[in-house]
């Protein structure tokens, strides 16, 4: 099937090129020349494991084509994928002035029938809003079918490619099979589609999301609780994780969920919600309580080393909101080191991915090191932000020796602070 996917961020570039690994032909667009010259030339502007090897593998097959031409790339496509950014406006709502747009230059560029899917993610009763572009500028006959993503970000490319469902939202017949045509290879063993209709579809997304943000911000304020009370938060998590109703996953205290989806797709809710007279009480608790993490992670800092943090080194090892990925975006990483840095300290970090990125943000407000132990040479605290593999079982001798003072503050739990208490390590976690 020829197909265009408008949009080559993370889930633009990761569907095209799932979608030309089942053998279609797909044409990615985008309007930024200099991007799309790096993608033909085998440049992946983002990181995601698995990604750069399947986008090569099926540009060498002719499959899997860039381009900024919109107008020719959908006249050679029955369907268009819209996956394009909606990024967060100032109330909270998503901006959907990108969707939009695209909706209207795919309906003048149409010579037939087509299939327009948002895969972005976007509010109940935006496909009804891009129908109506649509019918605005053609004649030609099309469907709006609402198909939204469900990809983690380090797992999306198999989360593509084995997907535990696919959720399509279509009020006609000729879309639903067109669309179960395109999905049909990824389901070779079991039929995981589920058709609904399409304001159901964009709702499913944003529930789904802002229910998995909600059990880990439930999770973190469990575990300062268990503080408190001298309770410990993973021996509590592993007893409720094994109740087969709750589950064990996104059940981890830490530093609170970022990312591109997650805070987002949860303000945007609650403010659909407050559109609508709906008080969305308990995401808007979620969506606090996510706040209020990074917050506490750096109350116990100061608490150990007070207000001024004039002279004093901090070791930061990793700045992505989470592993096997670069994006930043509401990362916790962020929050925290700008708060150390009002206060006075020094920041020393590392991040195995992200840290072009990085510079992008902090400038040179902070010091950059080519690996882990350059950035804990000379410090006198270490703050895990990320549980990247590679910091999971560090060299402990290794850090005795190379820091001044042996504090390790933990955002993700990566240690055994009995371990560490033995070497004379001061360990710091979240919930214990």
């Amino acid at each position: 099937m020829n197909i265009t996917v408008v949009g080559t961020g993370y889930v633009g570039l990761v569907a095209g090129a799932c979608l030309a690994d089942m053998g279609n032909t797909v044409i990615c667009v985008d309007n930024n020349e200099e991007k799309i010259e790096q993608l033909k030339n085998g440049i992946i502007p983002i990181y995601e494991p698995g990604l750069e090897e399947l986008v090569n593998a099926n540009v060498k097959e002719n499959r899997l084509l860039f381009s900024t031409d919109l107008d020719s790339s959908v006249k050679k496509s029955l369907v268009c994928f819209i996956a394009v950014g909606t990024p967060q406006g100032e109330d909270g709502s998503a901006d959907l002035q990108y969707v939009f747009n695209v909706a209207e230059s795919i309906a003048k560029s149409m010579n037939g029938y087509k299939v327009i899917v948002d895969k972005s993610t976007v509010p109940v009763g935006t496909a009804d809003k891009v129908a109506e572009i649509i019918k605005t500028n053609t004649n030609h006959p099309f469907d709006v079918v609402s198909n939204p993503e469900f990809l983690k970000q380090g797992n999306a490319v198999d989360d593509f490619l084995k997907p535990d469902r696919v959720v399509i939202g279509s009020n006609s017949d000729k879309a639903t099979a067109i669309m179960q045509e395109i999905y049909s290879p990824f389901f070779r063993t079991g039929n995981r589609v589920i058709v609904m209709d399409v304001r159901s579809a964009e709702m499913t997304k944003y529930a789904s999301n802002s229910f998995l943000a909600t059990k880990i911000s439930f999770m973190n304020e469990i575990a300062n609780l268990c503080e408190k009370l001298g309770a410990d938060a993973e021996m509590v998590r592993v007893g409720m994780s094994t109740d087969s109703r709750i589950g064990n996953k996104f059940l981890f205290p830490g530093l609170g969920y970022g990312g591109s989806c997650f805070p987002k797709d949860v303000k945007a809710l609650i403010k659909t919600g407050s559109e609508n007279n709906c008080e969305m009480s308990i995401i808007k608790a979620a969506d606090k309580v996510n706040k209020e993490q990074r917050k506490i992670f750096v109350q116990k800092i100061i608490d150990r080393f007070g207000l001024d943090l004039s002279g004093l080194t901090f070791a930061v090892w990793g700045l992505a909101f989470k592993p096997k990925t670069n994006d930043m975006r509401e990362a916790p990483a962020i929050t925290i080191i700008n708060e150390l840095l009002l206060k006075g300290a020094k920041i020393k970090a590392f991040d195995p991915k992200a840290m072009p990125l990085a510079q992008t943000i902090f400038g040179n407000k902070i010091e950059y090191c080519n690996n882990s132990y350059d950035a804990i040479d000379n410090a006198d605290c270490l703050l895990l932000l990320t549980e990247w593999n590679e910091f999971r079982r560090p060299d402990f001798e290794k850090i005795l020796e190379l820091m001044n003072k042996p504090i390790i503050f933990d955002g993700r739990n990566q240690y055994d602070k009995y371990r560490l208490q033995e070497k004379g390590i001061e360990y710091y976690q979240i919930g214990r």
